[in-house]
């Protein structure tokens, strides 16, 4: 599928968060778009150092660090679009997916894609996110694990008898198999331990010491609250299908809500990509690093498209000349 045939589809764009990025993102990007580099500028401007060397250059646990991995994920986002958006501009396109989304992180990236927010905005916004959840991680130290195999019901299950070594909750219902669980490391060992018993067929500690979208980010979350009440949200120009209700929000009242809850309330991904099949999307475009949500998609359906930004024509670009980082 070219850029033309995406241009003909009834699309929605999706947007990856954080654990998908890796040192080196984003520059071929920057060597072919006039349009990715003003983003990666812009960015660097508003921070006020060098994000586009560290996404390029690193170092790794620099660029790992989730106070810089945030920004870099969503800058890298913004400017595979702008680089997109760019290429159907010069093949005499305009392309309006019928909705954007995000998973965790990436909500702010679709906010920013369908209007509500600034980059620059944005860009502030996730950084000081990345470091309420930081700080929430060494008040309360946690952890996240994958099962895969078991079903919603059984998960909560897993997590009802859990809970009698600590808090544990469901963080992201990514497809029907997979889910992942967060919460504090005791109560996450005996969830991890009684998911194998009830059959899963795999179960895995992902590499984090933040319990995102667990009750330990109750502090983050009210810290950023109040953030959000100092930033201006416009109504989106195209519906955002929400994390925590897997629905689509048209106003800037509803998105506010939902932002609130954001990081203690579960990603409801699998809701959310049948939401926007059910109104009528046929193909979801992966806008960012990497691959995840596409292929979460193909695992919740195969009855549409799902494609990676990084398997499409967009790097080709024989009018700019390839430029330094800076």
């Amino acid at each position: 599928m070219d850029l033309l045939d995406i241009a003909r589809s009834s699309v929605a764009f999706i947007f990856p968060g954080q654990g998908t990025q890796y040192v080196g993102m984003g520059r071929e990007l920057y060597d072919s778009s006039p349009a990715a580099r003003a983003i990666f500028a812009e960015a660097d401007e508003t921070l006020g150092f060098s994000l586009s060397r560290l996404c390029f250059e690193g170092p790794e646990d620099e660029l790992r660090d989730t106070v810089n991995a945030q920004p870099a994920i969503l800058t890298v986002s913004i400017a595979c679009l702008a680089a997109l958006r760019e290429r159907w501009e010069a093949l005499g396109r305009l392309v309006t997916p019928l909705f954007v989304a995000g998973h965790s992180l990436g909500e702010y990236t679709a906010l920013v894609a369908a209007g509500v927010l600034d980059f620059a905005d944005a860009l502030r916004l996730v950084r000081e996110r990345g470091r309420l959840m930081k700080e929430a991680g060494e008040h309360q130290p946690g952890g996240m694990a994958a099962i895969i195999g078991l079903s919603e019901e059984r998960v909560v299950e897993v997590c009802r008898q859990a809970e009698a070594e600590g808090t544990i909750a469901m963080a992201n219902a990514n497809s029907p198999a997979q889910v992942v669980l967060s919460g504090e490391v005791r109560a996450l060992e005996r969830a991890m331990d009684l998911a194998r018993e009830f059959g899963a067929r795999k179960v895995e500690r992902l590499s984090i010491t933040i319990a995102s979208h667990s009750p330990l980010m109750q502090r983050a979350a009210q810290q950023f609250a109040e953030l959000l009440n100092h930033v201006r949200l416009r109504d989106p120009q195209v519906p955002v299908v929400a994390n925590i209700t897997g629905r689509a929000l048209t106003t800037a009242e509803e998105i506010k809500a939902e932002l609130a809850e954001h990081l203690i309330g579960p990603v409801r991904w699998s809701q959310s990509v049948g939401e926007m099949i059910n109104n009528g999307v046929e193909t979801f475009v992966e806008i960012g690093p990497g691959a995840v949500l596409s292929g979460l998609v193909r695992r919740i359906t195969r009855d549409v498209q799902a494609i990676p930004s990084l398997h499409l024509p967009i790097l080709a670009n024989p009018q700019s000349q390839p430029t330094g980082a800076n």
